[in-house]
């Protein structure tokens, strides 16, 4: 029989997303319909080892749900990673009569509750928050479908600076590992080119690609970078590869940031983050732990986290093409 659960924790850690304020929300709100104690852990992983709990009840989440970030603020915790950190993470629990924890945000966080898991048994379940959508076992993780906004909003009002001066402009965009966010954002904001890690296309094709757009009469193009795309070392050496290489353009370079991670969620995060919160407290609940919660063909499923954390998340093939597609 699976421990019964009088009172969960919930914290967020690693980088920010919009969306994690509703689903903090969404994780106290289930847990006072279900009569179930909530505590806020301010600082992650590092609040959790100081003990630095907040009892919340429904009326604690009002007004957040359009906020953008985390008011439990997030921090990346180095004491957590080792033994020491962790046991006295898991004694402050135990003081609070604590009984399980969901988890929101990325790879990094998950690896820490799955790792606190097995050494303590201690219930877990993880929300993917993180707007690379770079999580196995989730079509969306929060925060994604709010960046893609933010982000092609950017591209529109460069795209209007680029055609009055005949410019053409790098965008970076976030990206380490995957290019979601600039192929989809890419896509949707009709740019020339799309550079993204898992597709190398190389220095010398993309200025035969900037070149036949230019002969084909455009005078303005718009090129979308995902900062691990590997092509050049930095957005900044393929700006020069071009101006060396291309006549005709004007090249310009900006790297939009921070920015992608700030603003209220979209509405499709925030019934996200609501359906994620509801589903983290019901299976935690139910017994299960060592999950993380995802959206797979519209439902709220639930994998391993050993498999959200190892697991690859594969570009759409489909979109690749309609991108090339798009940009002739």
């Amino acid at each position: 029989m699976p421990k019964t659960i009088k009172k969960l924790a919930v914290l967020t850690s690693g980088g920010d997303s919009p969306g994690m304020n509703a689903a903090i929300r969404a994780v106290v709100r289930a847990c006072a319909y279900h009569n179930i104690e909530c505590f806020g852990v301010y600082r992650g992983y590092e609040g959790l080892i100081d003990g630095d709990f907040e009892s919340m009840d429904a009326r604690s989440v009002r007004g957040i749900i359009n906020k953008g970030g985390t008011f439990l603020k997030s921090a990346r915790s180095k004491n957590f990673r080792t033994e020491e950190g962790r046991k006295k993470a898991f004694q402050k629990l135990q003081e609070a009569e604590i009984d399980g924890l969901v988890a929101i945000g990325g790879d990094g966080t998950f690896t820490g509750a799955m790792i606190f898991n097995q050494e303590f048994g201690f219930p877990v379940i993880g929300i993917p928050g993180t707007i690379d959508n770079d999580i196995f076992g989730t079509s969306h993780t929060l925060g994604f479908d709010t960046a893609l906004n933010t982000v092609v909003d950017a591209i529109d009002k460069i795209r209007d600076t680029a055609s009055s001066h005949n410019r053409l402009f790098f965008v970076e965009v976030m990206g380490r590992d995957v290019g979601h966010i600039a192929l989809n954002a890419g896509i949707a904001g009709g740019a020339e080119e799309i550079l993204i890690p898992e597709e190398d296309l190389g220095m010398e094709r993309l200025v035969e690609s900037l070149n036949k757009s230019r002969i084909s009469g455009k005078s303005s193009s718009i090129v979308v970078v995902a900062e691990g795309d590997k092509i050049g070392k930095n957005i900044f050496e393929l700006k020069d590869f071009v101006d060396e290489n291309l006549e005709g353009y004007d090249v310009r370079v900006s790297v939009l940031g921070h920015m992608q991670r700030g603003g209220a969620p979209s509405c499709f995060d925030r019934v996200l983050a609501s359906r994620m919160g509801v589903k983290a407290v019901e299976s935690l609940l139910e017994g299960k732990t060592n999950y993380m919660v995802g959206l797979l063909n519209g439902n709220m499923e639930l994998t391993p986290l050993d498999r959200a954390i190892k697991g690859k998340t594969k570009i759409n093939l489909e979109l690749l093409r309609v991108s090339e597609i798009m940009s002739t």
